[in-house]
């Protein structure tokens, strides 16, 4: 491999089987979005006696079991591959270093490919979802359109406001786990007790600003659904299965509007990660009884 470490140097490498790794996500979260549409729809014919209706969803639940059976097998294989390969690759070049940070490097270079197996997936989920619950609620009414379309954008600014702090405590973490095996063959508990309790200090920020975070978004989100029920209730002709399935994609906007912070913290983490395992070389290791 030739280039710099990072997410994008593992992509240019094995893209076409993240391609079709991503395809199938597409298709199963397609087809689990559509869920929802189809049971409300179930719903108003069961009380119309049409129990046909309920082939419908049968057919949509047996292709997504299918398609997501098929594409966890897959992964497994596509990214235990990845993991090998770029492992070997970091050791290849930062191997000179003490073996206390290639150690720590070698288990943050994991998380790139991580990133691509798990969070590049759950960000396409939010995005699939979110696009289809914002088309489905605007054909029931624009008012639930608007309302999603407002909410997602008040999200976005509440993580922007985190930003970044999320990387400079994901810096922090990272500078001290990679003293950890240095620490540990000193054989000195006392500095192997300093060590774990600056550890958990650099955990409990990070732990306490996801709170103030999710906190935010979570009032937002709840008034969203609320506000949308409400909107529900005054559209004219309403049925059970509208209601429902406006329900239904409210909650998978609230869902979806959780998952894409989560995803873009995560990004943060990886960008102090990229700049760490491309640095020049240093002196030496810090002193681990150094605060960080």
């Amino acid at each position: 491999m030739q280039g710099t470490l990072d997410v994008a140097l593992l992509f240019r490498y094995h893209r076409w089987p993240v391609v079709v790794t991503w395809l199938l996500v597409a298709i199963e979260n397609t087809l689990l979005a559509l869920i929802p549409l189809f049971i409300g729809r179930a719903i108003d014919a069961l009380l119309g006696n049409q129990p046909g209706a309920l082939w419908e969803i049968a057919g949509v639940m047996t292709a997504l079991i299918l398609v997501a059976s098929v594409r966890r097998a897959y992964d497994t294989r596509c990214y235990g591959t990845m993991r090998v390969r770029f492992g070997a690759e970091v050791v290849n070049r930062i191997g000179d270093r003490p073996v206390s940070q290639v150690n720590a490097r070698l288990d943050m270079s994991r998380e790139m490919v991580d990133f691509l197996e798990e969070h590049v997936p759950d960000l396409l989920t939010a995005v699939i979802q979110v696009v289809v619950s914002i088309a489905i609620l605007w054909t029931f009414d624009s008012r639930l359109g608007f309302s999603a379309l407002a909410v997602i954008a008040g999200l976005a600014i509440v993580y922007a406001l985190f930003h970044r702090r999320f990387y400079r405590l994901n810096g922090d973490l990272n500078t001290q786990t990679e003293q950890q095996v240095a620490v540990l063959q000193r054989r000195k508990p006392a500095s192997l007790l300093a060590h774990l309790k600056r550890l958990r200090q650099c955990e409990v920020r990070l732990s306490d600003t996801e709170v103030f975070l999710y906190a935010g978004m979570f009032v937002g989100m709840f008034a969203f659904v609320l506000t949308n029920l409400w909107l529900a209730s005054t559209i004219p002709a309403v049925t059970a299965g509208m209601i429902f399935a406006i329900l239904s994609y409210s909650w998978e906007l609230v869902d979806s509007g959780i998952t894409l912070p989560v995803v873009l913290q995560q990004w943060s983490r990886l960008r102090e990660i990229r700049e760490r395992l491309n640095e020049a070389p240093s002196g030496g290791l810090p002193d681990a009884g150094t605060s960080s």
